[in-house]
């Protein structure tokens, strides 16, 4: 039926005689000739229906409207010079209809016009309940192309390139403790017991590695029943790959070597090496996050040694309960943030945003010329000359400058200003555009202290091994572990893990697993690291998130065909859903849940 799609069609067609098949994209009728935009997933073109020249097609183009299914056969002519449209790649060409055909019409009103390049006055609730619309539209067309794109390229470049074998892992597994809640699936066959879906691959391309696979990668989906963000869904595909006999840093240069090549293929971008890298305690002190944005400064600045004994009550309590004070220094800051932004109020937002990461607020100083200091209430006060001037010394403050300070516990400061920091960054336009910015975080603390349950649990999961320097003191290592990090979104995270059964049992205890407990859960790993398991370490990429930020995204739900909304809903199908009472008592499962019933007022 079909010989070229649409935007394939070029000068080099004149005169050719082409089958096309697509969607009328719009309709528009000039003084009796009648011009449409035939769409397909590779572009547009525009068909010409003239009652002189292609009589035997005009009837049919006038009955046409938006989103009608057609074939159409007709002829490639060269576009007189004034309708040329240097802005389409089939620009310089038409196609004067001699057939067209119907073959499907559309019998509804649109919910919203799938052609028209304004969506943002369309509710996102609108495009996912009609997802299979809003994929034609040429935005999203291009997003899902693009992920093909990465995914066939990582495909090509892990195989031919670097001798990686794609493994299939079980969907269907047994419940581990990866740091977020399981999907659970009860089952069938084995009454009162439960699947559950995979967080990720992690033990068993471990097992891989005992198996000697070697290198093993695979584009896996993965389930996680957490609360959602905008880059985040309860499921999600992730690059996951695992490699032998790899010290940290021939794990990181071969990882280096995939993003470059997936950069150079899909956007043209040389991207600079090595990538630069940056301790987390080293992250945390200058960025407040584990995920640093690098494209701008705006870094933070400690000074809670200068100002611990401050006459300012809020710096010297935070001191001396074990926080911190960090100022977070914005050169011109004084003619572009007002007074009324960093106070309490309705339009405080930077206030808003300091107390929506948990902080009491922002204290600030604003200097002036000959460094004359500016601020509200007790600060200038109750700070020495002495105090004053390290302040301005240490953050390198000129005339203009505006000081933003939190102080209270580090997690909560950091939190605050890195909220701050980037609200400053977009704002003052100190990000520029079309720039990726790609930098290593290392030497993650293998454990956190979980102050609701007492007890230590693993950063990021407890295969990870520590560092051979910290290993007589596990509780406060720090681990073999790495995240990869664009634009202040982390888009990969690895680690070396343990392969020797003895240091594998020691995180378990480490975690408050007995031993009895360790065995029950993860004997079946802890046996076969006795069978000669070998050295290994790997890293998984989370596509969808790359994705997004390969195409300009702002949320990962504008690059996966059929997501779900931050409820964890599919629109389009209303799911999740009940089961029927039928399937329930053949999985031996009862309900208990209770629905809230409304009270009158």
């Amino acid at each position: 039926m079909r010989t070229h799609y649409c935007g394939d069609l070029r000068s080099e067609h004149i005169g050719q005689t082409v089958n096309l098949c697509g969607w009328v994209d719009r309709r528009r009728d000039h003084g009796g000739v009648i011009f449409i935009d035939l769409r397909d997933r590779s572009g547009v073109v525009q068909i010409v229906s003239d009652p002189e020249r292609t009589a035997s097609s005009y009837d049919n183009a006038d009955r046409l409207r938006n989103e009608y299914v057609v074939n159409i056969v007709g002829r490639v002519s060269q576009r007189p010079p004034e309708s040329l449209n240097p802005k389409l790649p089939t620009g310089e060409v038409e196609i004067y209809a001699e057939r067209i055909e119907v073959l499907n019409a559309v019998q509804r009103q649109l919910p919203f016009q799938v052609s028209s390049s304004d969506m943002d006055t369309v509710k996102e609730e609108l495009r996912l309940k009609y997802r299979y619309l809003d994929l034609r539209r040429e935005r999203m067309a291009q997003n899902l192309q693009l992920r093909s794109r990465l995914i066939r390229t990582i495909r090509r470049y892990l195989e031919d390139e670097a001798a990686f074998m794609e493994v299939e892992t079980p969907i269907l597994t047994k419940s581990t403790p990866e740091g977020a809640r399981d999907y659970l699936v009860p089952s069938r066959v084995n009454p009162g017991e439960w699947f559950a879906l995979p967080q990720s691959p992690q033990i068993f391309k471990q097992l891989l590695m005992v198996a000697g696979c070697d290198r093993y990668y695979q584009i896996a989906r993965c389930f996680r029943d957490e609360d959602l963000r905008a880059d985040r869904q309860p499921e999600f595909t992730q690059l996951d790959m695992e490699m032998s006999f790899l010290t940290q840093e021939e794990v990181l240069d071969l990882n280096e070597n995939l993003v470059c090549h997936l950069f150079k293929t899909l956007k043209g971008l040389e991207l600079p090496r090595p990538f630069p890298r940056i301790t987390y305690a080293d992250s945390l002190a200058r960025y407040g996050t584990d995920r640093p944005d690098t494209r701008y400064g705006l870094e933070l600045v400690e000074v809670s040694d200068v100002l611990a004994d401050s006459g300012f009550k809020v710096f010297s309590r935070a001191v001396a309960e074990g926080g911190v004070i960090k100022i977070l220094p914005v050169p011109e800051g004084n003619d572009k943030i007002s007074n009324v932004r960093i106070k309490p109020g309705a339009r405080g937002d930077l206030h808003q945003e300091a107390t929506g990461a948990g902080a009491g607020g922002l204290a600030y100083i604003r200097v002036r010329e000959n460094f004359e200091l500016d601020t509200i209430g007790a600060i200038k006060d109750n700070l020495t000359a002495d105090q004053i001037q390290e302040v301005v010394q240490r953050t390198g403050a000129q005339p203009g400058w505006l000081l933003l300070f939190g102080a209270g516990p580090a997690a909560v400061v950091n939190k605050a200003l890195d909220r701050v920091r980037q609200v400053l960054g977009r704002e003052l336009g100190l990000i520029p555009p079309d720039v990726f910015n790609l930098v290593w975080v290392t030497d993650f603390p293998m454990f956190e202290w979980n102050g609701d349950e007492k007890r230590w649990e693993a950063l990021h999961h407890p295969f990870t091994a520590p560092l051979p320097e910290d290993r007589h003191d596990l509780p406060n290592a720090r681990a073999q572990a790495y995240d990869l990090v664009l634009n202040g979104y982390e888009v990969g995270g690895g680690s070396l893990r343990n392969y020797q059964r003895e240091i594998q049992a020691e995180v378990f205890g480490t975690i408050g697993l007995s031993p009895e407990e360790a065995e029950e859960k993860f004997g079946f790993l802890l046996e076969a690291l006795d069978y000669g398991a070998p050295p290994h370490g790997g890293i998984a990429y989370g596509i969808d998130r790359l994705a997004m930020l390969l195409a300009g995204e702002e949320s990962i739900r504008d690059t996966i065909a059929f997501p779900k909304t931050q409820q964890a809903r599919c629109l389009l199908t209303n799911a999740p859903a009940q089961a029927d009472a039928k399937q329930l008592k053949e999985l031996q499962v009862a309900s208990t849940f209770k629905p809230k019933v409304k009270t009158e007022e």
